[in-house]
């Protein structure tokens, strides 16, 4: 039997998880850059696959609505900067930031106005 768990908001310990696989992640992924370039320490790529691992880990532990929607967008922006890495094609970092950012700005303000629609 399968087990219904109800979305939830961000708690102290919700983050604190996240950052700590995202942590162990961007550890393991920068291994993998030792020996292959796109995956480097300090790459948009390896921090943004870490992130998106981290999301996705939270959502199975803690179903934090925010996750839910952050993580495919980390994933989605990560493809994009390793398809333009790996071809050498050059696009303005200005494209695809912003829209990082606005999605990272929307999923906490539906997770903001979840938790008030549920707590009312």
């Amino acid at each position: 039997m399968t087990e219904h768990r109800e979305t939830c908001c961000t708690s102290p310990a919700a983050v604190c998880y996240w950052f700590t696989v995202s942590l162990v992640a961007w550890g393991a992924l920068s291994l993998m850059g030792i020996y292959w370039h796109p995956l480097r320490a300090l790459s948009a790529v390896t921090i943004l696959f870490a992130m998106a691992i981290g999301c996705v880990a939270n959502w199975i532990r803690n179903r934090t609505l925010h996750c839910a929607i952050t993580g495919p967008l980390f994933l989605i922006a990560a493809l994009v900067f390793l398809l333009l890495d790996v071809t050498r094609t050059h696009v303005n970092n200005l494209w695809v930031w912003p829209l990082v950012l606005i999605g990272v700005c929307v999923a906490f303000l539906l997770e903001w106005r979840y938790t008030r629609l549920s707590a009312s």
